[in-house]
Order: structure tokens, then sequence, then C-alpha cells
């Protein structure tokens, strides 16, 4: 196995990017309301990946461009009204595993205008893909 095979095989030697707090104004939602008016998502994400060979090689191509993502991100949450913030987490994380080197990610998308009758400070979910998974 080559040493870059070794990198992703190897729990150890897994690294994270983080992108905290992602702001998308979107439509989704189950009630009337929210489809017609939308409202803010937040969303984090967390990609785990080998960032040995950017970090010692100090090559973009070596890692994902996290600017590139948040956008890619945003575009995805933004698109296509559902339902469902799982489904808008699922379509986020599908996102991130397109890029060869992500290996896991974490999605939280944040609904913190949710049309809940009681005092909250935010509603999210959670999800964690991996390649296959």
């Amino acid at each position: 196995m080559n040493r870059a095979g070794m990198d992703r095989a190897d729990p150890n030697r897994v690294d994270a990017i983080t992108l905290t707090g992602l702001r998308a104004w979107a439509f989704h939602g189950v009630l009337e309301h929210e489809r017609a008016n939308g409202q803010f998502f937040l969303i984090d994400v967390t990609v785990h990946l080998s960032l040995r060979e950017a970090g010692t090689g100090d090559e973009l191509a070596a890692t994902i461009d996290y600017g590139e993502l948040a956008e890619q991100i945003v575009r995805a949450v933004e698109r296509d009204p559902v339902d469902l913030i799982e489904t808008v987490a699922e379509r986020v994380a599908a996102v991130v595993l397109e890029h060869p080197p992500a290996l896991l990610v974490e999605v939280v998308v944040h609904k913190p205008n949710a049309p809940i009758a009681v005092p909250f400070d935010d509603v999210s979910v959670t999800i964690i893909r991996g390649r296959g998974a």
C-alpha cells in the first residue's frame, strides 16, 4: 500500500477541516409559511481527511479548498425546497463526499427560527456519513 493509502486507512492520522455557522436563506419546511417566506439555516460541517500531504507540501490540490466547499454547501442548502432538515443534511453530506480527500463528514443543520410554540434557542439535526455509508 502506498503512503497516501496508509494515511487514509490509519484512523490515528485523520485530520479535519471545520466550517462553522455557514448561513443560507432557504424555503425548507413542512408548513406553508416556511415555504412562502423562507428563513435562515445555519450549517456546521467537519470534514475528516488526511492533511499530511497538504501540510508538508503546501499544496492546495492535496486538500479541499474550504472557500469553494463553503459556496457549494450554501448553494446545496438554498436549492430545491424540501420538508425536512434531515434531507438538507443528507444533501450537504453528499456534496462534501464528492471531494476525493473527504473520508467522513459530520453535518449539523440548525433551524433557529423553527415553528415551535415554546421558547427555544435552536433546533438542529446532526448526521455523520462516510464513503459508502
